[in-house]
């Protein structure tokens, strides 16, 4: 480094002395300059005073004495120039003798740098041959490796045949044996199948016999019973007629008497005949309804016991309407239909319960004995036909014919009241809403998560007559942070109101927005609901700023407001 630095400082030295010794030559030369300058206006001015030019004489000194001073400067400038530059061939010199001084170390610095150049490619020599060493030892490695993975391959492949053909063997031995073991099952099922056949057969043989003879004695009893009837009803007519006779009685209008009981009797016959074929139509119209409200609820998704419920109210709805519409019958033959009734469903039942025990074959059962299969049937606890035409809870011996009558009057007049219908007050509807919110909207706003937050809304009932509402529900998104209170209040008359309580409980500091929902006996109406968080609302008063006319030069201000009429503070620019 010190070598370095002399050699640089030398330089340096032989630069400043040649730029020293450029200056002193310029400046010797502009003094050769001026000094003939004041010769040649030493001369002019003599001339001038022998002409006698005054100003020409005057012009010319002022020139000559200004000659002087920069000769004079130049002059000065050579001698300082004369001084830096024998400064600087001192130091120049002081660095060459130091040079030469360090000659020595400057050679052995070249002999060391030599000997490190030889050491480099040495090594750089040492270097390339171990890696071409490890280079070969790769390749080696590699071949080895490569004729282990095919000695493992060709391993695996034979050991793969062996296993294929190992599988094969045991698959056709498996195929075999389970061959046989299917054909001694196919065997014993067609025996049992056999068997079960002719059990069947015998068993419907009994049952059509056992029909027959039951059909053939019911025959028989009820003609026997006819002929007795008709006997004893013949004697008695007799006697009748002969003590009217000995008594000196009235022929004719006994005659007249027994065709009116027997026109009675045909008229009471067709009634019955009517009556029948109507539960027929009935019937038939319910199992319909039935089937339809089967493929509702497969489209539907609900509760096991709100469905149920939802079933039994629409059967009863459905079927005393029809009953209503059809029977158009006084208000006795009306109650004798609907008492009727009860023997049809139950009628109904017992055909879907014997069906299910004629189809089934696996379980085993006494077919010959009629009246346990009855008591059995009454005694099972099946899910009826149509539920909600009975109570479920209870047996249909067990309830009374006041007690009946009773649920019937409340039944209907339960579902009279939860028809909706369309409201007409002289001849016009109403339209719009039966129900109006105090507020129209439930807002909750700038709330703070955690904390808890109440309104109370009003609902008013708006309609022309007598109404009542209850709660449905709420959104989706709002179950897990509102909770409403609300007490139904039943029958409110126009212009009535009832107070409705909205608990809110944030968890996320996010805005939020439903309904809640309530359902009335003119329809459905619902309540918006929004929860909007804190946030930053900034407004400025005046859209533009005008500063109108002005004269040049003139400075107008104007002042403009920012307001943020928000809950939460910002920082602006």
């Amino acid at each position: 480094k010190k070598l370095k630095q002399l050699n640089d400082m030398a330089k340096e030295k032989e630069n400043q002395v040649q730029k020293i010794r450029d200056e002193l030559t310029t400046c010797q030369l502009r003094i050769k300059t001026l000094e003939q300058k004041l010769e040649y206006v030493d001369v002019e001015i003599e001339k001038e005073k022998e002409a006698g030019n005054v100003a020409a004489v005057f012009r010319l000194q002022a020139m000559h004495r200004r000659l002087c001073t920069e000769l004079e400067d130049e002059k000065d400038f050579e001698l300082k120039i004369a001084l830096a530059l024998k400064e600087n061939m001192l130091e120049m010199w002081q660095i060459e003798t130091k040079q030469g001084k360090n000659e020595i170390l400057h050679k052995q610095l070249e002999t060391a740098e030599e000997e490190l150049e030889m050491q480099y490619q040495e090594q750089a020599e040492v270097r390339i041959w171990k890696e071409k060493i490890a280079a070969l030892q790769a390749e080696e490695n590699q071949l080895s490796r490569k004729k282990k993975e095919e000695k493992t391959q060709k391993e695996f492949e034979e050991r793969h045949k062996k296993i294929l053909e190992g599988a094969k063997k045991n698959h056709e031995k498996a195929v075999y044996f389970l061959r046989k073991t299917m054909a001694r099952i196919h065997e014993k099922n067609a025996k049992e199948e056999v068997k079960t056949q002719e059990h069947m057969e015998r068993r419907i043989q009994a049952v059509l016999s056992l029909k027959n003879s039951i059909t053939s004695n019911r025959e028989k009893l009820q003609a026997l019973q006819a002929c007795n009837k008709a006997k004893v009803f013949e004697a008695k007519k007799q006697e009748t007629r002969e003590d009217n006779l000995a008594e000196g009685g009235n022929v004719a209008k006994e005659i007249f008497v027994h065709k009116r009981l027997l026109q009675h009797e045909k008229e009471k016959q067709a009634f019955r005949e009517r009556q029948k074929s109507r539960k027929i139509e009935i019937v038939s119209k319910i199992l319909q309804e039935q089937a339809a409200i089967q493929k509702q609820k497969n489209h539907q998704s609900c509760t096991k016991g709100g469905g149920k419920l939802k079933d039994s109210l629409l059967w009863r709805k459905k079927t005393w309407q029809y009953i209503e519409k059809t029977c158009a019958h006084p208000a006795g033959a009306l109650s004798g239909v609907r008492e009727d009734l009860w023997n049809i469903f139950r009628f109904i039942f017992c055909q879907r319960t014997a069906s299910v025990e004629e189809f089934s074959e696996k379980v085993p059962h006494d077919v010959l004995c009629e009246s346990d299969e009855d008591e059995e049937r009454d005694k099972v606890l099946v899910e009826p036909e149509f539920p909600g035409l009975w109570s479920q809870e209870c047996h249909l011996h067990k309830i009374s014919k006041e007690e009946m009558k009773k649920e019937k009057k409340e039944k209907i007049e339960e579902f009279q009241t939860r028809i909706f219908h369309e409201e007409t007050v002289s001849g016009d509807e109403r339209k719009g809403r039966t129900f109006y919110s105090k507020p129209s909207c439930i807002h909750f706003k700038d709330f703070d998560v955690g904390k808890v937050y109440k309104k109370k809304i009003v609902l008013t009932n708006a309609s022309y007559s007598v109404n009542c509402c209850r709660l449905v529900g709420i959104s989706e998104g709002l179950k897990d942070f509102i909770s409403i209170q609300f007490d139904p209040p039943g029958k409110m008359p126009a212009g009535m109101s009832c107070e409705v309580g909205v608990t809110f409980k944030p968890m996320i500091n996010e805005n939020l927005e439903g309904e809640v929902m309530f359902v009335a006996q003119t329809g459905s109406f619902s309540v918006p609901l929004k929860c909007t968080a804190k946030a930053c609302v900034l407004a400025l008063d005046k859209v533009l700023i005008d500063f109108g006319t002005h004269v040049v030069g003139e400075t107008i201000s104007r002042t403009i407001n920012l307001t943020n009429t928000g809950a939460l503070g910002t920082r602006f620019r």
